[in-house]
């Protein structure tokens, strides 16, 4: 099994990648400060879910495919910016609510599915798992797919966590913002630019070993 002290070594990298604003943390803090906390916390589990997908996949070595086929890599990526530049289109037509200031609540299930489709349809996403699993583990300590399944296990765990705390933080601000003229438009329309900026970010990645 994996030594405690790689472990903790580990847990000390997926910390400091979890604080590292990344797209799902951008994705979420503006959910939830356009929709509310429990808006934030729907979508959190839908890119948890999208993450744990990619942890998976760089476990069964999945990943290594989009690494060594470029039009695979690019295939996804492009379907990720199409997807993220749709939902922008659709928040920037969506009227504003009345008294609420906010965008009108969205189904359960349409949170999450978009959550988990932003966090899936990041091709980087998959390829950083697999360039980080194989620096801890090590054949000599076990099963390769158990431990990479505990390290998966644990950046997920960790990553959730800080996400949990980014959405609780901005439902605060949230609630201090909702009483200001002017925020229902101002929310749909920040909204919509925080996509669109995702979807042009995947749109011109260039060489898949820069950060994700």
């Amino acid at each position: 099994m994996i030594p405690l002290s790689t472990w903790l070594l580990f847990c000390v990298a997926a910390v400091a990648l979890a604080v590292t604003p990344g797209p799902n943390m951008l994705y979420l803090v503006s959910r939830t400060l356009v929709q509310g906390r429990r808006a934030g916390i729907v979508s959190l589990a839908g890119t948890a879910s999208g993450m744990l997908a990619h942890i998976l996949a760089a476990a069964l070595g999945l990943s290594a495919i989009l690494a060594a086929v470029p039009v695979a890599f690019d295939a996804v990526r492009i379907a990720g910016a199409a997807y993220l530049l749709w939902i922008a289109w659709r928040m920037w037509r969506e009227p504003a609510a009345g008294q609420a200031g906010t965008l009108p609540p969205f189904p359960t299930s349409k949170l999450y599915r978009s959550g988990a489709l932003t966090s899936i349809l990041n091709p980087k996403v998959a390829l950083f798992q697999l360039a980080l699993f194989p620096q801890f583990v090590d054949p000599a300590h076990g099963s390769v797919l158990a431990q990479s399944l505990v390290l998966g296990a644990t950046q997920l765990v960790i990553v959730v966590v800080f996400d949990g705390c980014c959405v609780l933080a901005a439902g605060t601000l949230r609630r201090f913002f909702s009483g200001r003229p002017g925020f229902g438009r101002w929310s749909k329309r920040a909204l919509a630019g925080v996509f669109a900026a995702l979807a042009l970010r995947l749109a011109l990645i260039g060489s898949i070993g820069s950060e994700p």
